[in-house]
């Protein structure tokens, strides 16, 4: 059935309407992301400012099952804090053990991302809760029975009008999960601190920065505050990728076998790495990045085989060992609630 066409009058209800759904809180200045030393300001969506309800309730959603369609797994069971909120597996299962495509990344600094998931595609850290609750090999479930069963706990329903005035639902869910995980900061590894001359690197640590910044040129994609230039590219890893990637998304040639060049930050933590998590140690993928023979057509141009000492390699590791954040692992704000 065709839709009839809107008239001005009624796209200004629509609007108005949507400011009294989304209601007013007293919002916690203190509570907004501080700018950070070397880091950018964070975006902030006009319709999510921070609040401590706000990241309470999404702390508490992170961390409950009853998200996934038989409740059994949540946000938490993917993304875990110990390993900088990615997973130690290839392919995390999801509900009734489904095996899926890709890798959990790491969810450090993710509210600074300007798009998400491994295609690169999505917007916003709001779209992007969507996707693992509705995808059949994770959470399978569905955003408005979700928010049906959210409804039906006390508790949930007393925290949504709190946070946001309103009932439990897809507006809710989404917008609470992205401020609690907008609070994942990490800045405080030891290369963090070698920055502001609070510590000095090893030897080794100190050559390994030179190979990384200066002789193999890592930083032409992995650069600025969080060592992404968050752009999709082909590694040249495989001749063909079994995962088009981006191409899933846009149905372009040229998109074909690209990926979201990913942050190297507690990269130490996140193993098992790429996309399909077919790389088990950091030592193999600097390995195959001097091979790097396949000739896939949307290769990086700039990607060409080179070779290293093993005493080099072990230098690389040295100083991508220092981007480890410690304090971001163990920040009990981040952990599971008690209650």
């Amino acid at each position: 059935m065709a839709l009839k066409k809107m008239s001005s009058h009624n796209f200004v209800f629509l609007g108005i309407l949507s400011l009294l759904l989304v209601g007013f809180v007293e919002v916690d200045p203190f509570q907004s992301i501080p700018l950070v030393e070397g880091f950018p300001e964070m975006h902030i969506p006009a319709d999510n400012t921070q609040s401590k309800t706000r990241i309470a309730l999404g702390r508490k959603l992170f961390y409950d099952p009853i998200l996934s369609l038989d409740s059994t797994i949540s946000c938490a069971s993917c993304h875990k804090q110990k390993l900088a909120f990615a997973d130690s597996l290839p392919i995390s299962p999801g509900v009734k053990n489904r095996i899926g495509n890709r890798n959990a990344p790491t969810l450090a600094n993710v509210g600074y991302n300007p798009t998400y998931l491994f295609d690169g595609f999505l917007e916003s850290l709001e779209k992007q809760v969507v996707v693992p609750i509705e995808e059949h090999a994770e959470m399978a479930f569905n955003m408005v029975e979700a928010s049906k069963r959210l409804k039906r706990n006390k508790e949930y329903v007393a925290l949504s009008k709190e946070a946001y005035n309103r009932a439990p639902d897809p507006f809710v869910i989404t917008r609470s999960l992205s401020s609690f995980q907008r609070t994942f900061v990490s800045n405080h590894s030891k290369y963090d601190l070698f920055l502001r001359k609070k510590v000095k690197f090893t030897k080794n640590e100190e050559r390994g920065r030179m190979l990384f910044f200066n002789e193999l040129h890592c930083s032409n994609c992995h650069n600025g505050f969080n060592f992404t230039n968050f752009s999709t590219q082909n590694n040249g890893f495989f001749e063909m990728y079994a995962d088009s990637g981006r191409m899933r998304v846009t149905r372009l040639e040229v998109d074909r076998d690209l990926f979201k060049v990913p942050t190297l930050r507690n990269i130490a933590l996140t193993a098992p790495y790429m996309h399909d998590g077919s790389f088990s140690s950091l030592r193999e993928v600097i390995q195959q990045y001097e091979k790097n023979g396949f000739k896939n057509k949307n290769k990086h141009p700039i990607l060409q085989p080179f070779s290293i000492s093993l005493e080099d390699e072990d230098a690389l590791i040295a100083f991508l060992n220092t981007l480890t954040d410690h304090q971001f692992i163990t920040n009990k704000k981040f952990s599971k609630p008690k209650n």
